[in-house]
């Protein structure tokens, strides 16, 4: 199943479900019927009926419908509509300031502990939003908790920019970050046995190599292969984020031999090695809140338990911002050592393919690797500069790729470059067919985590330390500073 059939699918159940809470109002929903861009007047009577809600009239069961209700009419809104659905929820219902001044000032003035915990108390509840109360009322109702995920989902679409909305948005994050603790969430095995509405969704959230059928999804979940997700109780049918493993003999170093379907089985008892290939984050509207690194960890303990023979964790990874990288660093005029080596192995290939001499141009042909001396030219330019972007840092210090900051941040190192372990045009419009292996090194995990988060030190491998020497002439030349004036 396709992924917006998956949406709908569940968009449809959704609705259904919410029709029977909001049965008390049904006359009225006659006669409530949004466009679906919003118009003004309907933002009006938007804002009627968020109030209507808030004021809890009728009790509990009463609130719930009318949650119900809103919860309906904004599905029936397009991506304008639910902007302005955002938008009004956001400006018109934030916490009150002159309440929150107020609350604030007594805090400030108070003389003793009695006093202090008293306003303490009273700013905390203050802080409260009458948005943020709306919010919890969607949770109360069925499926409710993977509403309020995709309406954040929704809402990050619209955040830059935006004041309202980024401070709606850290509020319901922060509500979300309380529900999905690590602590409440299950690990969980899917297998070719699980559910078919499970194994649609895999198809649908999978964001690192797509599956491109069932078949293909049936060989991820063979006997030399694993795949793992988190659940939480509140959404049991819903992964939160998914890994995929592979037991393997070595570092595997090509995603596209990985997934060959044609490919012999690994006897189990051969496997020295199990290889993460894809972490996928199947709710969008949990980003920022992470759980991927208790994930791997809890994936690493149950594999360590079923196969004790397994001596080696590592991934292979995607390197997603190095062409775009590579691509500005060559617009300067005055090209450092390295680049240089780059462009004039580009002018080359570009004059044997009958291409323009520049980087699109020449990833983008077809198939160029097949050509062994052509593919030999380009290979260590685009590792050594592969090498340097893997250095280069953000304005906070951390690495410019947000792959490598996740693993190094788990404790992984920086093993070994994969040339050409992507050649499909994902890859290539990504990073050149690179890739890289992060290790995990059970015993130095915690070391290198800390020195990762602490020190914000990239811990890379030996030999690949003795490679980024050749470019140590290279510092402090045109690139550093243009990428310094970028980050």
């Amino acid at each position: 199943m396709a992924a917006p059939q998956v949406f709908r699918h569940a968009l449809d159940n959704l609705n259904r479900l919410w029709r029977g809470i909001a049965a008390p109002f049904a006359e009225d929903e006659q006669q409530i019927v949004f466009a679906p861009q919003l118009s003004e007047d309907d933002a009006r009577r938007l804002s009627e009926l968020i109030r209507q809600c808030l004021e809890g009239r009728g009790g509990e069961v009463s609130a719930r419908a009318r949650a119900a209700r809103l919860g309906r009419l904004y599905l029936g809104l397009d991506a304008h509509g639910k902007q302005r659905f955002l938008s009004t929820l956001a400006r018109e219902f934030p916490a009150d300031r002159a309440q929150l001044n107020e609350a604030a000032t007594a805090l400030a003035r108070a003389e003793d502990d009695d006093d202090y915990l008293a306003a303490e108390e009273e700013l905390r509840a203050r802080l409260l939003s009458p948005r943020l109360r709306l919010l919890k009322h969607f949770n109360a109702l069925p499926q409710g908790v993977k509403f309020l995920i995709d309406l954040r989902a929704d809402l990050l679409r619209w955040t830059d920019g935006d004041i309202w909305l980024r401070s709606l948005d850290r509020e319901l994050r922060q509500l979300l970050a309380t529900w999905f603790d690590s602590g409440f969430l299950e690990l969980r095995r899917i297998t070719w046995d699980s559910p078919a509405a499970l194994l649609e969704k895999l198809i649908a959230y999978e964001a690192v190599h797509e599956i491109r059928s069932w078949e293909d999804l049936r060989n991820r979940l063979e006997s030399d292969r694993r795949c793992y997700a988190f659940f939480h109780p509140a959404m049991p049918d819903e992964p939160l984020i998914f890994i995929e493993v592979a037991l393997v003999e070595g570092l595997a170093d090509s995603i596209q031999e990985l997934l060959d379907p044609q490919a012999p089985v690994t006897d189990l008892q051969e496997a020295d090695t199990a290889i993460f290939y894809s972490i996928s984050n199947a709710q969008k509207g949990l980003r920022g809140i992470s759980f991927g690194d208790f994930l791997i960890k809890q994936v690493v303990d149950d594999l360590r338990h079923d196969l004790p023979q397994l001596k080696s964790f590592a991934t292979l990874s995607p390197i997603p911002g190095l062409r775009r990288w590579l691509a500005q660093a060559l617009e300067v005029a005055d090209l450092d050592p390295g680049l240089r080596r780059l462009q004039q192995a580009l002018d080359a290939a570009a004059e044997r393919l009958g291409t323009p001499s520049n980087l699109a141009a020449v990833m983008d042909s077809p198939n160029w690797w097949e050509d062994a001396q052509l593919a030999e030219l380009l290979r260590e330019p685009l590792e050594l500069l592969c090498l340097r972007y893997f250095h280069e840092r953000r304005a906070d210090g951390l690495p410019l790729d947000p792959v490598e900051r996740f693993h190094l941040g788990n404790g992984a190192r920086i093993e070994k470059l994969d040339w050409l372990g992507d050649r499909s045009p994902k890859g290539m419009r990504q990073s050149c067919g690179l890739m890289v292996n992060y290790l995990y090194r059970l015993e130095d995990i915690e070391k290198n985590h800390e020195a990762f988060v602490g020190e914000k030190h990239i811990v890379t491998a030996k030999r690949l330390k003795n490679q980024l020497d050749l470019l140590e002439g290279d510092k402090g030349g045109p690139l550093r500073r243009l990428l310094k004036g970028r980050s």
